[in-house]
């Protein structure tokens, strides 16, 4: 987390540069360049205290050692001129490692005012190296101020979205991660951030040395501004790689990395194309001028056999009828698409109201169902105004969960429509030659709306399966806790895993004895089994007498609960929807 002595320190820093440099992305250049200053000064002064010699501030470049330009009695105008000439001068400093090189090519000062350099300088010198989490945070709290790059149609993907994205497409420790338009590497960085997570038990990382080194080779950006990749690189080295593969290239314009594959590719591409449209090279299977087409025909052809995208793309994606358009949908639906993300209007917000949607893609997934998956979006648990003020409304997780568990499911098993979620065979979305990606204006029933608010399993619940385990010998002891599985309690025993009311779920459609029932609650210490689901209700949302009754009404309510999928309703009165 981001603690309130950096976030004070990193706006100060910018309120002393605002006056001088009124571009935000100009000012974060200008505090990424002096905290890699100040921290390679850093670096070096640990070098010298634990035996070893200065390598960055060493020969002819020692004159520019932080030291030596925030020593007192050296006059404004002679600490300007000493700091300018350094940031100048660094990237041919061979005593630095390429990546810092990279950082300060064209580098420069843009204002020449002392006094408003000295007072930055003082705000830096606050800042110390350090490889943990806290600096990653910090820098990227820094990037939050960016925004937008409006010009060039790019916008900054909020980092809850940018998450959203990474958990449903779920990259493995083996997997390569691309972002062939990667802007600050975000999406990168929430990756790796995930894998980490995934990786890890009881607070201890599983991963071995050896997968940490191929790990860190796995992820790749490309950008064709050499701002964004410098600020790339920072943020990457900032979050533990420390030989980043961040690349200023031009994916639409340039065959040099066209037979560069990878098996995750995670992006929210420039939306507007400049005028007279994109001069691309042909090797692209969709003839078009237009950035977002020619930017999603790119993603698609270069993932791996068993590859998997999530794409944010704007609606001209979805319906537009011009003829690369068309194709370009018939493509995806034909051979990469499997679910559709409705994103409301205001997500980028205050910098555009613009609509946007995610594509998920997944190559050998596509080729297995006959169906396209529609989830429709309303709220992303922030106001959708210009201030964009978190609220109670949130309905990412249960976009997680149902495209989770179509994903592992498949349509078959699943209920075909709610009034978030729709599944759509592909002959549909094909009937006109049009292959329109507009979920709503498949619905049979024309329902858009209910008196009460349907949600999905997931949205009123956490499934705690992962906790459950069958008794060892070692536990089995008789004891004062009883001991659940499918049908009820099978023992008392000695010990227990859990403390609170839960609801318990019979595996497989297993009917509780006695009552013919599959669901039903606890409380206090028990213990469960790998044959009952264990769910804890948020009782804000739902009673648990009210989900016992749903569940046990529902048909096939435990296989409805395994996958989490079911739509429910938050009133009582009303059963769960299975439109289609």
């Amino acid at each position: 987390m981001l603690n309130t002595d950096t976030r004070r320190r990193i706006d100060t820093a910018r309120d002393i540069l605002v006056g001088k440099v009124p571009d935000p992305k100009s000012q974060v250049e200008q505090i990424t360049i002096a905290l890699i200053y100040k921290f390679m000064d850093d670096m070096d002064a640990e070098s010298e205290e634990l035996g070893g010699k200065r390598k960055f501030f060493a020969g002819e470049f020692q004159r520019y050692g932080w030291a030596k330009l925030m020593r007192s009695g050296l006059g404004g105008h002679e600490t300007l001129n000493l700091y300018a000439e350094a940031i100048a001068k660094m990237p041919e400093n061979p005593g630095i490692p390429l990546l810092f090189r990279n950082i300060f090519k064209n580098a420069f000062l843009p204002y020449r005012d002392p006094e408003t350099l000295k007072m930055f300088l003082k705000v830096i010198d606050e800042f110390n190296y350090d490889h943990s989490e806290k600096l990653g945070d910090a820098f990227e709290y820094l990037l939050s101020v960016l925004g937008s790059q409006g010009d060039a149609g790019q916008f900054r993907t909020p980092r809850h979205i940018i998450d959203f994205m990474v958990e449903v497409i779920d990259p493995k420790k083996t997997e390569s991660v691309l972002d062939p338009a990667c802007g600050t590497a975000g999406f990168l960085i929430s990756a790796y951030k995930h894998i980490l997570k995934t990786n890890t038990a009881e607070s201890v990382s599983t991963l071995t040395p050896d997968e940490r080194g191929r790990l860190a080779k796995n992820f790749h950006g490309y950008d064709i501004s050499p701002d964004m990749v410098r600020l790339s690189l920072v943020n990457m080295y900032l979050h533990g790689f420390a030989d980043p593969h961040i690349y200023e290239y031009d994916t639409l314009s340039s065959q040099d990395r066209w037979n560069d594959y990878a098996d995750v590719i995670l992006a929210n591409p420039p939306f507007m194309s400049p005028k007279g449209g994109i001069v691309p090279h042909k090797r692209f299977s969709v003839q078009s001028k237009r950035s977002e087409v020619l930017f999603v025909d790119y993603m698609a052809e270069h993932l791996k056999p068993n590859g998997r995208a999530a794409i944010i793309v704007p609606e001209g994606i979805i319906f537009q009828s011009q003829t690369a358009y068309k194709q370009l949908r018939k493509m995806l639906v034909e051979e990469y698409l499997v679910a559709v993300v409705s994103l409301p209007a205001g997500v980028f917000n205050p910098y555009s109201g613009v609509k946007t949607s995610i594509l998920i893609l997944d190559k050998s997934l596509a080729k297995r169902t006959d169906s396209i998956a529609f989830y429709k979006v309303e709220n992303d648990g922030f106001g959708l105004g210009a201030q964009r003020r978190e609220i109670d409304k949130n309905d990412l997780p249960a976009a997680t969960a149902f495209l989770k568990s179509y994903m592992i499911s498949l349509p078959s098993t699943l209920s075909t429509e709610t009034p978030s979620a729709l599944i759509v065979p592909k002959t549909k979305l094909a009937a006109n030659g049009d292959y329109n990606l507009s979920g709503e204006r498949y619905r049979e029933n024309g329902q858009r709306s209910s008196q009460y608010p349907h949600v999905l399993l997931g949205e009123v619940v956490e499934i705690l399966d992962s906790l459950r385990r069958p008794i060892t010998k070692h536990d089995r002891n008789s004891g004062p806790y009883p001991y659940y599985g499918a049908t009820g309690i099978l023992d008392h025993v000695e010990g227990y895993l859990f403390d609170e009311p839960l609801v318990l779920v019979g595996e497989d459609g297993a009917k509780w004895q006695a009552s013919d029932k599959t669901a039903f609650s606890v409380e206090g210490k028990v213990w469960v089994n790998n044959h009952a689901h264990v769910l804890r209700p948020k009782r804000t949302r739902l009673l648990d007498r009210y989900l016992i009754e749903i569940l046990n009404e529902a048909d096939g309510g435990a296989e409805g609960n395994r996958r989490g999928d079911r739509g429910l309703s938050e009133s009582h009165r009303r059963r769960p929807h299975r439109g289609g």
